[in-house]
């Protein structure tokens, strides 16, 4: 009897070991995670400081490269790439942007730890840019040194976004992100997290939250325009943290104006909050304007973690919830009296908890 289960057991070794492969083969070519480094591999170090500990796999692009991201240690990524065709989308329709300063800012230098932040913020997008076949662009706001005097860093976001539309002049939507956000569910993509639910996510009329108090009925708006820009609100109004705009020439001509120098020259020193103060301004008091701007839920694509907006600590409209699958966080304005860094690794351990897979932890 024994035998006879041996000799079985024999006959479909062969096909079940390839079964087994194939499946193995099928769930890690869908997963764009990168496999765990070792133990103690997965720090960064600069100026020969060691930084504490990041989740490993957010890490493996740049333990492993020149800083770019690009893995040059990862025998797996070509292969993956090599059977997936994966790569990317050389025409996209919806750019990702991102903009760092090299040089440190106007206001500060950058540390070591704003450093590890933004590579970290930078490998998060690019991953999910490549997953869903977007486009992602890193501009460099090193120039912005030259406004010191005026503090005009924060204005570039309006100059940038006018500089990636001329740039993929194809595009349909445009993605800001800044560097202090983290989208913690890379499986949605926006096309089904947001753009098939415009009509019931949105609301155009600010009659459900209206932060500001800004005059809801002002004249030549009409509500049955495209929505062209998508933004959210926060306790302190308009946030431009996470926001999206699409490519064309009603955005063309917002950009135009909210770059506009003489407004710029003679307000700069008034708007407290720069570039955003300039757009609820302008929603305010232009029909034109409010006609094509649509609210989403702030959890939608730019979720707080707990210490934003802390007067408003029970409102959960506001704060990330993991268990509701909120897609982005923002650690806004974390440099104010909390602890970037700690923000930055308490959500990148998050993420990595949540998008570990259980062949990850067999095989590597």
């Amino acid at each position: 009897m024994n035998g006879l289960i041996a000799s079985k057991y024999v006959k479909f070794k062969r096909p079940l070991f390839f079964v087994a492969m194939i499946c193995f083969l099928i769930f890690w070519i869908s997963d764009d995670g990168s496999p765990t480094l070792p133990d103690g591999a997965n720090r960064l170090t600069h100026m020969g400081k060691e930084l504490q500990k990041y989740p490993a796999s957010l890490l493996n692009r740049y333990s492993r490269s020149e800083g770019n991201g690009q893995s040059s240690g990862s025998s797996s990524s070509w292969l993956r790439s090599m059977i997936t065709g994966g790569g990317w989308n050389k025409d996209p329709e919806i750019v990702i942007i991102l903009a760092a300063n090299e040089g440190g800012g106007v206001l500060r230098w950058k540390n070591e730890q704003d450093w590890a932040i933004e590579r970290l913020s930078i490998d998060n997008k690019r991953a999910y840019a490549k997953r869903h076949g977007y486009g992602l662009t890193i501009k460099d706001l090193t120039v912005a040194k030259r406004y010191s005097h005026e503090y005009r860093e924060g204005w570039q976001k309006v100059d940038i976004l006018k500089q990636t539309m001329r740039e993929f002049s194809t595009a349909q939507w445009f993605w800001w992100l800044d560097m202090d956000t983290l989208i913690m569910e890379p499986e949605f993509s926006l096309e089904d997290h947001i753009f098939s639910k415009l009509d019931n996510l949105t609301d155009r009329t600010l009659e459900s939250f209206n932060p500001l108090k800004i005059e809801t009925d002002i004249p030549y708006v009409d509500y049955t325009e495209e929505l062209n820009l998508l933004i959210t609100q926060d306790c302190g109004g308009f946030n431009l943290g996470s926001f999206l705009i699409k490519n064309t020439e009603w955005s063309k001509l917002l950009l135009e104006l909210w770059w506009e120098p003489a407004m710029y020259e003679q307000k700069h020193m008034v708007w407290e909050h720069r570039e955003q103060d300039v757009l609820e301004a302008l929603y305010a008091n232009e029909g034109w304007i409010r006609s094509r701007v649509g609210f989403l839920p702030l959890r939608s694509i730019n979720a707080f973690p707990p210490g934003a907006c802390s007067e408003f600590s029970n409102d959960k409209r506001y704060f990330y919830n993991e268990n509701e699958k909120d897609f982005v966080v923002n650690m806004a304005g974390c440099n104010f009296g909390r602890d970037c860094w700690g923000e930055m690794q308490l959500y990148t351990s998050k993420l990595e908890h949540k998008n570990k897979r259980w062949y990850n932890k067999l095989f590597f």
